[in-house]
């Protein structure tokens, strides 16, 4: 039993002895320092690499579950060119289009606001977990966790002042800048400083350590032939400063902002709510001047005994009312370049009615596919006036000496022909009289449906088989 036990031991020796070899092999020079810092610092700084590496020997790998672990929280492993070298270039044929310079500016901007994302959220998870209270003990675990992810070694300049308020200033290197690297491995040379996660990520730790809005800008980078990759971190409105005139660069330093499109988008969204809303006043206001001479036109005709001249009065209300709904439903629709087809058509054609059918029954289908849900203000005013002339027309000539019978408009997409649009009116009534010329109309209702379907660039087709139908074909 007792030679059992002794073989147990060994074992438990053995395998504590290749354990802690293996985790040497990860953990290259482990006894040498992961960040550089000036004297004062270096107690402070000594600390955190202690605790932080404490933190980084929980290192479990499980491939068969695609997982990797450090002190029972979940990391991944990317490529580091694939964030840096390749990652621009993608972007820079993406927007080709835009010119080389807008396209790098797209690209580094989307780093560095993804990097500072991850560097301020990495440095909340971390304080928390490592109970660290006061902002220089949060800012010292930052570059010792930056040099265990493999994004590089941090040499903080004896000039930098990390202070809690708008005076912070920091000076620092990064000696092995993951990003600089993957340029270098390419041999290609780049004319702007590249280092644009690190900036990223370092500025969104410190932010979160101190509590201040900080932003870093790269002023020298090794894949650009500069000796070293610096950088200079600050409070955004302060950082212009402390940035060298640069007289020998093609290129000058851009300073990159957290969620600057976000702002401009922000910008750009106020902008346009502003002109939706003065759009809509106008809708509004070209509305109510419609009903004001609707109104008068109605006023007028009220005085007008001659029933010919009252009727051409009538007709002009229906037609600045066509127009009038149109506007009153762009000011009601948030979208102000289309218009809710069903909803339009349907009001147009029951006010018609109210106004025509009085004192008949005749019987009105409206019909829209169910794929034409909205139309735009360039087709809206033709096919309102269209319906308008169309519709009246019918109620006043089509059943005369008749109280019953029907119309039918239909309005439809049609599909795998020439033109996208189809309009038509149907009524089952007496049919057009044979004085009526449609090559050559002379009233003025049938002028305007010519002109109207001139203006849908359309093509118009009548059929007078058991009454009359208007057919208009247009893209």
């Amino acid at each position: 039993m007792e030679k059992k036990i002794k073989k147990l031991e060994d074992e438990i020796k053995a395998l504590q002895l290749e354990n802690r070899s293996l985790k040497e092999k990860f953990f290259v020079d482990g006894n040498k320092h992961t960040v550089k810092v000036p004297e004062a610092f270096a107690p402070i700084f000594n600390k955190a690499e202690k605790v932080v590496a404490n933190y980084f020997k929980g290192l479990k790998f499980n491939p068969s579950q695609g997982t990797i672990y450090i002190n029972k929280e979940r990391y991944v492993l990317l490529r580091a060119s694939a964030l840096s070298y390749e990652f621009l270039k993608s972007i820079k044929n993406l927007y080709k289009d835009r010119g080389e310079e807008e396209a790098m500016s797209i690209g580094k901007n989307i780093l560095f606001d993804v990097a500072h994302v991850l560097g301020n959220e990495d440095a909340i998870n971390f304080h928390k977990k490592l109970k660290l209270k006061d902002p220089i003990s949060k800012l010292s675990a930052g570059p010792v966790h930056f040099a265990y992810t493999g994004w590089a070694f941090v040499d903080i300049l004896p000039e930098s002042r990390p202070s809690p308020d708008e005076n912070y200033y920091i000076k620092y290197n990064h000696p092995f800048s993951f990003e600089a690297d993957s340029w270098l491995k390419t041999n290609k040379k780049s004319d702007t400083t590249v280092c644009i996660m690190n900036a990223g990520y370092s500025s969104g730790w410190c932010e979160a350590s101190f509590g201040i809005p900080l932003t870093a800008v790269e002023i020298s980078c090794r894949a650009r032939g500069d000796k070293h990759c610096t950088f200079i971190m600050a409070p955004p409105h302060k950082i212009d400063q402390y940035i060298p005139a640069q007289k020998h660069s093609k290129q000058p330093i851009s300073v990159p902002t957290f969620l600057e499109r976000k702002k401009i988008e922000e910008k750009l969204q106020s902008s346009l709510n502003e002109k939706e809303f003065l759009i809509k006043e106008i809708h509004h206001r070209v509305k109510n001047n419609l009903q004001i001479i609707s109104s008068l036109l109605n006023l007028q005709a009220g005085n007008i005994k001659d029933k010919e001249a009252q009727e051409k009065y009538r007709e002009s209300v229906g037609r600045v009312k066509s127009m009038a709904l149109i506007h009153e439903m762009l000011y009601q629709t948030k979208n102000l370049s289309n218009i809710k087809a069903d909803e339009y058509l349907n009001e147009l054609v029951k006010y018609i009615g109210s106004t025509y059918n009085v004192g008949k029954k005749i019987k009105v289908n409206l019909s829209i596919d169910n794929d034409l849900k909205r139309i735009d203000m360039n087709r809206a005013v033709p096919c309102g006036l269209l319906i308008n002339e169309l519709l009246s027309n019918a109620f006043k000539y089509a059943f005369e000496n008749k109280k019953t019978g029907s119309i039918h408009i239909d309005f439809k997409l049609l599909k795998k022909q020439d033109h996208k649009f189809q309009l038509s009116v149907k009524d089952d009534g007496i049919g057009l009289p044979a004085k009526v010329k449609l090559d050559s109309p002379d009233t003025l209702g049938l002028q305007l449906v010519q002109t109207l379907v001139e203006q849908l660039d359309g093509v118009l087709k009548v059929n007078q088989k058991k009454g009359t139908e208007f057919i208009i074909q247009f893209s």
